[in-house]
């Protein structure tokens, strides 16, 4: 059985999800604990539930959402990955880190890139990554199918999309990634989205209002 948790960091009030599985296995999806008291909190939550790390995998790589990945990546040994895209946006994230009067160590780079419908396993359970630019150059979604969710990142929220006003956004290619790669879901599939309260995709397809302006 799999299982997803959402915890709560930083200013932006960025979604950091857990995929468990039933031995204790887990993925981090976008590490964005910042503070001290923060990397506290979510280290000792990972020893209190006896939980094993397996592994980090980014949806996008903004500021926001990078802010724990070298302590993921010195205290679990996990390598930092997401779409090879994105290596510009971490690159700079020091720079926009300072934007926000954030202090930000610079993260050396991609460990292992994520492709486009790659598998990831956890345990004996699998998540498929999506490519859904348009937010930024590398988006990933990825999608549980027994799970039954798709973590969307940036790119689909409820009621609302990505910003596409950032360095490598592009309105129309999120517009097409969301309708081609994430609406194609089943739609019962819950959406998690990088900040916000959770939806269906079903209740995307009926009600969200940037997608209906753009048929």
């Amino acid at each position: 059985m799999i299982q997803i948790e959402k915890h709560v960091f930083n200013s932006f009030q960025v979604n950091t999800y857990l995929i468990r599985d039933e031995n204790g296995h887990c993925l981090i999806v976008d590490p964005a604990f910042y503070s001290p008291e923060e990397t506290r909190i979510f280290d000792s939550y990972i020893s209190e539930k006896g939980l094993t790390v397996t592994g980090q995998i980014n949806t996008h790589g903004h500021v926001d959402h990078v802010l724990g990945v070298l302590h993921v990546k010195s205290t679990f040994g996990c390598p930092f990955r997401a779409h090879s895209n994105e290596a510009g946006l971490v690159s700079n994230a020091p720079l926009m880190g300072d934007m926000f009067g954030l202090n930000v160590e610079p993260i050396p780079g991609i460990d292992e890139p994520i492709e486009d419908n790659e598998v990831i396993a956890l345990g004996a359970h699998s998540i498929q990554a999506i490519l859904v630019p348009g937010h930024s150059p590398g988006s990933l979604a990825f999608y549980s199918k027994e799970g039954g969710f798709v973590i969307t990142g940036d790119a689909l929220f409820q009621q609302s999309i990505g910003r596409t006003d950032l360095p490598g956004g592009d309105y129309d290619t999120l517009i097409q990634s969301i309708r081609k790669r994430l609406l194609i879901l089943p739609p019962e599939t819950v959406v998690y989205p990088g900040h916000g309260d959770s939806s269906t995709i079903g209740e995307e397809i009926a009600g969200n209002p940037f997608l209906s302006m753009a048929l």
